[in-house]
């Protein structure tokens, strides 16, 4: 039996692409720069202008999901960073949004098969967020290292031979729908 473990060392050139919400800039700003301060650190070139970062902002943490994924079914990125804050207020908004933008992320990375990092703060209170972007740690530094383990055992496990990949993902085919199985009934001569 294999084992497979990411590490934190370039190999080779990644790609990764960062989504960032502009709603709650005053937190997400500072996710990025420890995001970025992270991946720099690893050796990733993390100008905009550059071959190894690209960067997407989109108006808010609901519409990170989307763009998440179309930017990964381009197959140019190893992974994906989607960067957000979602504060509690005095509605029931916090509660959909939260939940929507968690499982859009995640079903992004399963539909495509790249991997998407949720960065995406959920807090009861904006200091509570503050905390968690700078103020005690930055949690976008800890973004930056799973996207850099993920995209790192990933292509380990892209890179085995295909009858390894077979065994990994099954070989078995879905069964035809009933009605494709089924013999025709003749109609003629009754």
């Amino acid at each position: 039996m294999a084992v497979f473990e990411g590490n934190f060392h370039q190999g080779s050139p990644r790609r990764f692409a960062l989504v960032i919400g502009r709603f709650n800039d005053l937190i997400t700003e500072k996710l990025l720069a420890g995001c970025q301060d992270c991946l720099k650190r690893h050796g990733v070139d993390i100008n905009p202008h550059g071959d190894q970062v690209d960067y997407a902002w989109v108006p808010g943490s609901f519409e990170i999901p989307m763009v998440a994924r179309q930017l990964a079914l381009t197959g140019r990125y190893n992974a994906i960073i989607c960067l957000g804050a979602v504060i509690k207020g005095q509605t029931p908004h916090f509660d959909y949004v939260a939940a929507e933008v968690s499982k859009g992320i995640a079903a992004a990375g399963f539909q495509t098969g790249v991997p998407i990092v949720f960065g995406v703060l959920t807090t009861d209170t904006l200091q509570q967020a503050l905390e968690r972007a700078g103020i005690k740690s930055n949690l976008g530094w800890n973004y930056a290292m799973s996207a850099l383990e993920m995209s790192s055992l990933m292509g380990q496990i892209q890179a085995l031979p295909s009858e390894s990949q077979g065994s990994l993902v099954g070989t078995v085919s879905p069964p035809l729908p009933s009605a494709a199985v089924a013999p025709a009934q003749s109609t003629s001569g009754t």
